[in-house]
């Protein structure tokens, strides 16, 4: 079942990667320099501001889906307690996931998409595109496996003691 969320998930993800590019004229334009990062000679662009964005959306869904199908059996704990874990989780896979995608998507990166294939002439071929669908694929087994273990399964497990006044399992305890 993570597995369909996480595909699904996946879907949304493009679909606000497609939306927003288009409306920044194209897939063309997402190199564009949003501002300067203060100190440093590197910029903000459209392509990390797409990611950011694309990355909340796809991961709210994913929670209201895993919290309510996936691992929907059982008691829950309170949305908050739930949320906050699984969007941590998640951040630390984008985080890693920006660097990926812009090694996809600098051209002097040994990662970089070449042409004359990755292009972003077409859509199919578009290197925008293209290095977003790779870096949630290799972000995702990530996402699987922590959320599995913390968000899911030891933040509930401790909401479950709390209710019955039972003493806590020890933090490292993960059953």
């Amino acid at each position: 079942m993570f597995g369909i969320v996480g595909g699904s998930g996946m879907v949304v993800n493009m679909i606000v990667t497609v939306l927003m590019n288009k409306a920044n004229g194209g897939t063309q334009n997402a190199q564009d320099v949003l501002f300067p990062i203060s100190g440093t000679e590197f910029n903000f662009r459209f392509t990390t501001l797409v990611w950011i964005v694309a990355f909340l959306v796809a991961n709210f869904y994913n929670f209201m889906l895993n919290r309510n199908w996936t691992f929907g059996a059982g008691a829950k704990a309170p949305f908050w307690q739930e949320f906050w874990p699984f969007l941590v989780v998640g951040s630390v896979a984008a985080i890693a996931g920006i660097f990926i995608k812009l090694a996809f998507t600098n051209p002097t990166s040994p990662l970089y998409l070449p042409e004359p294939f990755w292009h972003e002439d077409a859509g199919i071929h578009s290197r925008e595109y293209w290095s977003q669908l790779l870096t949630i694929v290799i972000t995702m087994p990530i996402n699987f496996i922590v959320n599995k273990l913390w968000t899911f399964r030891a933040v509930r497990n401790r909401h479950q003691a709390r209710t019955a006044g039972v003493a806590e399992p020890a933090p490292d305890a993960v059953t």
